[in-house]
């Protein structure tokens, strides 16, 4: 279920019409963009008596309009004014957070705050849910929305990924494994039905308009680039998977294998296994040790570089969530772009649809 835009009221203004009216500015903000409204008076009391005629049994909203004064008017009575904004606020709000959702699924509810029309969240579940039983994506809308949630499931396999990086136990990374894989197994059914609807969308069979050649390249080149993310996500987490299991296969040689790869080796070169120290080849460190002093000066310089070491891992890991947290970012903003482009062509649409109006009327 889709989150509830944040609705307010914050200011309101006046017409500049020869007749004034009060306009009272409406903020919406959405997960990806926020969008400001304009409408007077008569238009909440139209919603009002709209709303309460489509919802189920002509049940009225939870909270009614503030009612119309016949004795004053917003533009002359500022403190009119503010309570009536206040009012209408709460009127929204009330509407917006009501756990019945009978009137925030009516068409007049949607019309009156530009929002998508209220079957496009059904769609959108139904094509989730009916992509494992093969069901095709037929809606633009609904096709836009199974690709952010295919980003999610991306972004979601790239944080297990993370996190089994910086498991420090077998069990641990075993989990992480495991959820990373069920997460991009995920995105390629994903991927596979944005395919499809594809070429759904690419013709009219369907009863939809077609999608023009630019949207479509451009949804394509937007699959292909969840292909290349999910694959390298893939090729990423199965690389580590065998690093694991190299270094298991190593941490299981005993001390007793490695003695007899050395003696094998020295006797291979026509020469006796040598132990112990190697006179001429001192430091100044170590020729005033004993054999005892050389293992705990050795153990000391090891532990210092697997500090060193630690410390190296600690800044690689901060550049690499840095670089997700960029990537993340740059992901948004493309978004955030994608819309502005919709939001771009439907205004021009409406303005040629404007000026064929004026061209008739001339």
């Amino acid at each position: 279920m889709t989150s509830q835009p944040e609705i307010s009221i914050p200011s309101t203004s006046t017409s500049t019409s020869s007749k004034p009216y009060t306009i009272y500015n409406i903020t919406l903000r959405l997960p990806l963009r926020t969008f400001t409204l304009h409408k007077r008076y008569s238009e909440f009391t139209t919603l009002h008596t709209t709303l309460t005629s489509q919802s189920s049994g002509s049940q009225p909203p939870p909270v009614t309009p503030p009612p119309k004064s016949y004795f004053s008017s917003t533009i002359k009575s500022p403190a009119l004014t503010e309570s009536r904004r206040i009012a209408l606020e709460k009127y929204l709000q009330a509407i917006n957070t009501d756990a019945d959702d009978q009137w925030r699924n009516t068409s007049a509810w949607r019309s009156f705050l530009n929002l998508p029309s209220s079957n496009v969240s059904h769609r959108h579940h139904a094509a989730v849910n009916g992509a494992v039983s093969g069901q095709s994506i037929t809606d633009p809308v609904v096709w836009l929305d199974y690709h952010r949630d295919l980003k999610t499931a991306l972004h979601d396999a790239r944080l297990q990924i993370t996190k089994r990086d910086q498991a420090t136990s077998a069990q641990a990374q075993h989990e992480c494994s495991a959820a990373a894989k069920k997460h991009l197994v995920k995105a390629g059914t994903m991927i596979q039905s944005l395919e499809q609807g594809l070429k759904n969308l690419g013709n009219d069979s369907w009863g939809k308009e077609r999608l023009g050649d630019g949207e479509m390249r451009r949804r394509r080149d937007l699959v292909e680039s969840a292909k290349k993310e999910r694959e390298g996500l893939e090729n990423l987490l199965n690389a580590m998977a065998t690093k694991s299991s190299l270094d298991g296969a190593i941490a299981q040689a005993t001390a007793g294998d490695r003695e007899k790869l050395v003696n094998a080796q020295g006797h291979q070169n026509g020469k006796k296994a040598t132990t112990g120290r190697v006179l001429g080849k001192e430091t100044d460190r170590t020729r005033a040790l004993d054999n005892h002093g050389v293992l705990q000066l050795q153990q000391q310089l090891m532990r210092e570089q697997d500090e060193d070491v630690d410390v190296l891992a600690a800044a690689v890991a901060r550049q690499k969530q840095i670089g997700i947290e960029i990537q993340e970012e740059l992901a948004v903003q493309k978004d955030m772009l994608e819309l502005l482009d919709e939001d771009v062509d439907r205004v021009q649409g409406k303005i040629d649809v404007a000026r064929k109006r004026v061209g008739k009327i001339k």
